[in-house]
C-alpha cells in the first residue's frame, strides 16, 4: 500500500507518498505561500536528482491539494499512476484534547471534536481541518487518518497533567498539561529500543526533541508520564523564540510596564523571546554558536540557559521514574549540534550519564554517543514523524479494509 502523509499550515502544505511494503519514501514536497502571492510547489522524487519547483497562484487549501494531487499523478514527477494507488492518507492533526490517545479513522464524529479542539489550538487545528476537508472532497473514496501530536501523552497521569489552578477550570475548560512533539517522541523511543536491542517495556527513556521548538518527554514502560511543554507549546524548555516556563505575574508586570495589551505580551513570550530574546541575534542557534566563537557573552548566555533548563527537565525525569537507561536527542538542534549535546551532558556524570567527546563528533546519523561502561545510553536519532504517521495511517486503513467496513 501507499500512504500519502500530509502536514497542513496555515499557509503551507507539506506531503509525502511512502510505500509501505518497505517503508521506503518515494516522493516529498512543500507547497508554500497559499492565499497569498507568490505560491510555490517544491517537489522531489526520490532517486530522481532534482527537484520540481512551480509557481501557481494558489487561492487556497483546496487548489493546493488539488496541484499536489496533479503533481503526484506526473507521468516524470509522481509517483501514483492514478488515485486508486493511494491506499490511505495520513493527516497530522496537532490537538485532539482529551479525546483520543491514539490515531482514528477520520469520520464526522472526528472532525466534530477536532472542531471543538480549535480553541485550544487556533494556530494549527484550523489548516488541519481544512486539510483533511479539502482531501475528501477531492479523494471521497480514500481513507483519511488523524494522527495527533498529543495522543502520545494522554498517559500521563493526573499528578503530572493537573495544573494547581481551581479544579472547576479543568472540568469547565479542560485547562491542564496536554504535550505536543508526541509523535516524533513516540517514533525515538521505539528507535532507542531497537538499537539498543531492548524491549520498550523495559526502558526508562528521556527523549529531548530539540529544535526551534523543543520538549523532553520522560517514557517508562512505552508510555509518556510526563512532558515539558503544557497547555501550549509555550511552556516548559527555552527555545528558539518562545520564553518556557517562567512566573506568571512576569505577564501583567510586562504589561503594565510596557504599556501594551495582554495579547501583545503573550506575543512578546511567544515569538521574541527564548535564545533570540536573550542573546538579541538570532533564533537559529548556528548563528549563535558563531557568536559564541567571536566572543559574544549574550550569545554564550543564551546557549547556557537553554543546556541548563534541558539538564533541568532530564534531572527532574530520572528522580520521577527513579532512574533512566536511555536518553535520546533528536530533531534540528538535537541531531546536528555537537556542541550543545556536550554542553547538556557536561555536568550529569554522577548520574552515570557520559558522553564520549569522539562519538559525539555527528551530525544526523543514528549512533550512540555515550562513553563504554556509562551506565546510561546516550543516542542521537534523526526523528521521522512523517515515517510513524504512515505507519499508523497503513495499520489503521489495513485493518479497515480487510475486514471490509464502509470507510467514507
Amino acid at each position: 500500500m501507499k500512504v500519502l502523509v500530509i502536514n497542513c499550515g496555515s499557509s503551507s502544505l507539506k506531503y509525502q507518498v511512502l510505500n509501505m511494503e518497505n517503508d521506503s519514501l518515494l516522493v516529498k514536497g512543500l507547497i508554500e505561500r497559499i492565499g497569498a502571492n507568490g505560491s510555490v510547489i517544491t517537489h522531489e522524487k526520490i532517486g530522481l536528482g532534482d527537484k520540481y519547483v512551480l509557481e501557481k497562484p494558489l487561492a487556497n487549501h483546496r487548489e493546493a491539494i488539488q496541484l499536489m494531487i496533479e503533481t503526484l499523478l506526473d507521468p516524470w514527477h509522481g509517483a501514483i499512476s492514478a488515485m486508486e494507488d493511494l491506499g490511505a492518507v495520513g493527516h497530522r492533526v496537532v490537538h485532539a484534547g482529551e479525546k483520543y490517545a491514539a490515531s482514528v479513522l477520520i469520520n464526522d464524529d472526528v472532525m466534530t471534536v477536532l472542531e471543538e479542539c480549535v480553541e485550544l489550538a487556533p494556530l494549527h487545528n484550523p489548516p488541519n481541518i481544512l486539510g483533511i476537508k479539502a482531501c475528501k472532497e477531492l479523494m471521497p473514496n480514500t481513507p483519511m487518518i488523524a494522527v495527533f501530536d498529543t495522543a502520545f501523552h494522554q498517559t500521563m497521569p493526573a499528578e503530572a497533567y493537573t495544573y494547581a489552578l481551581p479544579y472547576e477550570y479543568y472540568e469547565k475548560y479542560k485547562i491542564r498539561r496536554y504535550g505536543f512533539h508526541g509523535t516524533s517522541h513516540k517514533y525515538v523511543a521505539e528507535r532507542a529500543a531497537d538499537i539498543l536491542g531492548v524491549n520498550l517495556l523495559d526502558l526508562k527513556i528521556i527523549t529531548c526533541h530539540l529544535g526551534n521548538g523543543a520538549s523532553v518527554t520522560a517514557i517508562k514502560r512505552g508510555k509518556c508520564i510526563d512532558t515539558s511543554m503544557g497547555f501550549t507549546p509555550l511552556e516548559g524548555l527555552v527555545m528558539g523564540t518562545r520564553s518556557g516556563d517562567l512566573d506568571p505575574s512576569i505577564v501583567s508586570y510586562i504589561r503594565d510596564k510596557e504599556g501594551i495589551h495582554l495579547h501583545d505580551v503573550i506575543d512578546v513570550l511567544n515569538k521574541k523571546s527564548g535564545v533570540l530574546g536573550i542573546s538579541g541575534i538570532s533564533s537559529d542557534f548556528r548563528d549563535i554558536e558563531a557568536a559564541v566563537e567571536e566572543g559574544n557573552e549574550r550569545a554564550a548566555l543564551a546557549i547556557k540557559v537553554f543546556a541548563h533548563k534541558v539538564r533541568f527537565y532530564i534531572g527532574a525525569y530520572i528522580a520521577e521514574m527513579n532512574g533512566v537507561d536511555a536518553i535520546v536527542f533528536t530533531a534540528g538542534l538535537g541531531e546536528n549540534s555537537s556542541k550543545l549535546r556536550s554542553v547538556i551532558c557536561a555536568e550529569l556524570g554522577n548520574l552515570g550519564i557520559k558522553l564520549d567527546l569522539v562519538k559525539n563528533n555527528v551530525r544526523g546519523k543514528e549512533s550512540i554517543i555515550s562513553r563504554d561502561g556509562s551506565k546510561v545510553a546516550i543516542l542521537l536519532i534523526p526523528t521521522n514523524e512523517e515515517l510513524m504517521i504512515a505507519r499508523d495511517t497503513y495499520r489503521i486503513a489495513k485493518k479497515y479494509i480487510e475486514n471490509g467496513i464502509k470507510i467514507s
